[in-house]
């Protein structure tokens, strides 16, 4: 599992910043997470084939989630794209994003299909061989939801020295691999655990922002191997945080160690904090493993 943060700041983009966006591959799956300005140019910056991008997720219709969407979808058609690209996103997503193609006259020659939401519980959005995504709703000034990504399990490893030691055919192999065990011609049936070794254990990752605090989400997300949370501000400006709907680190942390997450991210720092080591210095107070997102790092899990 891999996350390339092409931006993670909040407001308005500045020239050594970027907006919310970010690139999740699990499992050989691309998928981008909510769309600011210059999202593009840190796609092309990051060397990530745009073709590969089938599933965009945009959190809600505020204009640093979302305004560089238009551009990428107008950059897909003179490239000429023809594979069916899917977005996720708040009811009216589709209107905004149709109008503007009306008006520029730029439909595309590609399937555009919308999943337009509109829930307040979490409800599953995706779900194909490889992965499920099921929304988290979030507490915001405006209809919002945050993302919980989970890996199917994938198939058992062959333990081919064993398996050529009993003499099984090899027509049998792909069912071992599918957990089944295996009964000889003498009639022994041997057992799937002799025959193959567990799969890697599926790794989950939950995209939160921008919300309140909002402890409801812990259930949704126990477990999670790595949350993103955002983090707008310290505790110097914790009083911001009821009328802007954002968190400050310390309740990020929370939610973490409530959930018993695996690892914290944090991001969508507010544009007035010139450094980001105290961001990490308050969460770890609460919750041990923080680690701080910014504009371009990767990470690996």
């Amino acid at each position: 599992m891999k996350l390339t943060i092409l931006g993670c700041y909040s407001a308005t983009p500045r020239t050594f910043n970027n907006p919310t966006s970010q690139v999740l591959e699990m499992k050989g799956q691309l998928f981008l997470i909510d769309c600011g300005e210059g999202t593009q140019v840190e796609l092309r910056r990051h060397k990530i084939k745009f073709a590969r991008i089938k599933h965009i997720f945009i959190s809600h219709l505020h204009g640093d989630h979302f305004f560089g969407l238009p551009g990428l979808i107008s950059t897909f058609r003179l490239l000429g794209r023809d594979s069916e690209l899917n977005i996720y996103g708040p009811k009216g997503i589709k209107e905004v994003i149709s109008l503007m193609m009306k008006l520029s006259g730029s439909w595309t020659d590609f399937p555009l299909v919308f999943h337009e939401l509109n829930s307040k519980e979490s409800e599953l959005i995706l779900d194909n061989e490889k992965v499920e995504v099921r929304t988290i709703p979030l507490d915001h000034r405006v209809y919002t939801n945050g993302f919980l990504f989970r890996e199917k399990p994938g198939e058992r490893k062959l333990n081919i020295a064993e398996a050529i030691e009993l003499g099984i055919d090899k027509a049998y192999y792909r069912n071992i691999k599918k957990g089944k065990d295996v009964e000889l011609e003498s009639g022994e049936v041997i057992p799937n655990a002799r025959l193959s070794f567990d799969p890697p254990a599926p790794k989950s990752y939950a995209f939160c922002s921008d919300t309140a605090y909002k402890p409801d989400i812990v259930p949704l997300i126990s477990g999670v191997d790595v949350l993103y949370h955002e983090s707008t501000f310290m505790e110097a400006h914790a009083h911001l945080s009821s009328s802007t709907k954002h968190s400050t680190a310390k309740e990020a942390a929370a939610i973490a160690r409530d959930a018993k997450a695996g690892t914290l991210i944090l991001g969508h720092y507010s544009t007035r904090y010139g450094e980001l080591d105290g961001f990490k210095d308050e969460a770890s107070g609460i919750f041990e493993n923080v680690l701080l997102a910014d504009d371009g790092k990767e990470f690996e899990f």
